[in-house]
């Protein structure tokens, strides 16, 4: 048999070379009268005349579109095929459907591999099921035609999000998950720590600790009377040699009180004198987080090869139960030297456009889906088509206030109604303004200082920074941006003003000390964009193990 050999999963040689069920799609009037092999899990199987014949329908997880596949008895063992969710491969001949112009289907003629599936058993027996439930089996889930399709979309997403940047010559660099630095500064971070091993209550409720407590009190005071002593003796000018003998002792009992302090933490967790946690004796010698941000990382690239962005997971310990948040996710940072913030816009609009094109070009399949999916969502592709056809609107957030305050006193309710500047925008305002008002994305700029991040452009005003946030309909806030600050004096008075320690921070303002420069950057959350260009409702549906408060499963 000639076979074109791009159209062979060229991985595929234990099941006989198969043909994915995609390429059989496409190219299905070429192999009418051909034997191929194909692999795949049974979605549902059809007995017709009298039980003699399996109509199977097959999905290898490449295409929404399922494939027919029939099978004789004197073949196979049909039963033994039969059950949702059974693996099968089968090989057999490509014939026209009888009834559906341009449709092929195959005439089994061996199945040499079956995959059992017990279908009292299987969790995804046929029919619908609620994604709550789906949840609760995600490792299997992947089976379902929602969620097939969504990690074909979110494969999609990713691989473009790789080639626009590539295409535009930034460098893709690995931004750490292990940090030191709260990157948002709202302290929702998930700590790392390995003192918690050494925690051993048999130890800890023991005849020596206690004793060691009291040692460390009387330790406490010699310690306390030493030092008073030399200082009165210093003062006073005293006895040389006799100051000389109670300075000599003060090191051997400092290590005698650190001696006794340790052995009153036996079994428990380090701790200073004051009661805290001693994170010196921590792995990495400081309390030390999971990432909510790759981007003051990524900055230090920035500023020697000019335009770089980093792609991976973010934690943000955040008791959240709402459809729109998650514990772990993905970011997209880039970072653009000698970029000011109008350059930042139109990197963000030209990425988001780039995505969407994409995805029609290569997932329409998938996208009309969705778009015509029981409970789907029918506006998805218009969405996605606004997106490529429609430049982004821009206003300040000076006039987006000025905008929310006319319509409320127009008479439109919102749940927060009360619109004042200086506040943060919340989902039903960001919708209202890309959905009722612009009807596509638009970007809000010059936001007010107090509500946005350290390491932001401070504006000539003194009262707003050089942000931007991109809204886009079904979502609400999908990028957040900002020029960076990049004037030593400028940033070291904002991070006085919100009682950051600059030692915490030294290594990134010496961005600024040696070399600085312009520049800007942006994060999108990749699981808002697949939720606004799938219309899918609940961000934990998006991603194949979500980390939401009380589960961390599988």
């Amino acid at each position: 048999m000639d076979m074109d050999p791009t159209h062979i999963n060229p991985y595929s040689s234990a099941c006989g070379n198969r043909m994915e069920i995609k390429k059989v799609h496409e190219v299905g009037a070429c192999l009418v009268g051909k034997t191929i092999t194909i692999a795949g899990w049974v979605k549902t199987g059809r007995f017709q005349e009298n039980n003699t014949v399996v109509f199977l329908e097959l999905s290898d997880g490449s295409t929404p579109n399922n494939f027919q596949v029939i099978v004789h008895k004197d073949v196979h063992d049909i039963k033994a095929v039969q059950s949702t969710g059974t693996a099968v491969v089968v090989t057999g001949v490509i014939k026209a459907h009888p009834k559906r112009e341009g449709v092929v289907e195959m005439l089994a003629t061996a199945v040499p591999f079956v995959g059992a599936c017990d279908a009292s058993k299987y969790p995804l027996a046929k029919g619908r099921h609620p994604v709550e439930f789906l949840r609760t089996i995600a490792h299997l889930r992947s089976r379902t035609n929602l969620i097939a399709a969504i990690a074909r979309v979110r494969n999609a997403l990713a691989y473009a999000t790789h080639r626009f940047f590539q295409e535009n010559n930034f460098l893709y660099v690995h931004t750490p998950i292990i940090t030191a630095s709260d990157c948002e500064g709202a302290g929702e971070m998930f700590q790392i720590t390995t003192l918690l091993s050494q925690v051993k209550p048999e130890l800890a409720n023991s005849e020596a600790k206690e004793t060691a407590k009291e040692q460390v009190g009387t330790l406490e005071k010699e310690l306390t009377t030493l030092e008073d002593e030399i200082k009165t003796l210093t003062e006073n000018g005293g006895d040389k040699k006799a100051l000389k003998k109670k300075k000599n002792a003060v090191e051997p009992l400092r290590n005698s009180l650190q001696a006794a302090r340790k052995a009153a933490n036996l079994g428990d967790v380090p701790r200073n004198s004051d009661g805290t946690v001693d994170y010196s004796e921590d792995f990495f010698g400081k309390a030390s987080f999971m990432t909510v941000s790759g981007q003051l990382n990524v900055e230090t690239y920035a500023v020697g090869l000019s335009s770089v962005y980093t792609f991976g997971p973010t934690f943000r310990a955040e008791n959240s139960h709402t459809g729109r948040h998650l514990a772990e996710f993905w970011m997209i940072e880039p970072e653009i030297a000698f970029a000011d913030i109008w350059d930042d816009m139109r990197c963000a609009e030209d990425y988001i456009r780039y995505c969407c094109q994409y995805l029609l070009d290569h997932c329409r399949d998938d996208m009309e889906w969705f778009a015509t999916r029981q409970g789907g969502d029918p506006e998805c592709i218009k969405r996605i088509e606004n997106v490529i056809e429609s430049p982004f609107q821009r206003l300040s957030y000076t006039d987006a206030i000025e905008l929310l305050q006319k319509v409320v006193k127009d008479g439109h309710k919102f749940e927060e109604s009360e619109i004042v500047w200086g506040m943060d925008l919340g989902s039903e305002h960001e919708r209202y303004i890309c959905e009722q008002v612009y009807k596509k994305p638009t970007i809000v700029y010059d936001y007010p200082k107090d509500i946005k991040a350290f390491y932001m452009k401070l504006n000539d005003d003194d009262k707003t920074v050089a942000a931007m946030d991109i809204l886009v309909p079904k979502v609400g806030e999908l990028v957040g941006g900002s020029e960076r600050e990049y004037r030593m004096e400028v940033l070291d008075r904002r991070m006085s003003e919100l009682d950051l320690n600059p030692e915490d921070y030294s290594w990134y303002l010496d961005l600024r000390r040696y070399g600085t420069c312009v520049h800007s950057g942006f994060g999108l959350g990749f699981e808002r964009l697949i939720l606004f260009t799938t219309g899918i409702e609940n961000i934990r549906d998006v991603i194949p193990f979500p980390r939401y408060p009380g589960h961390a499963d599988f």
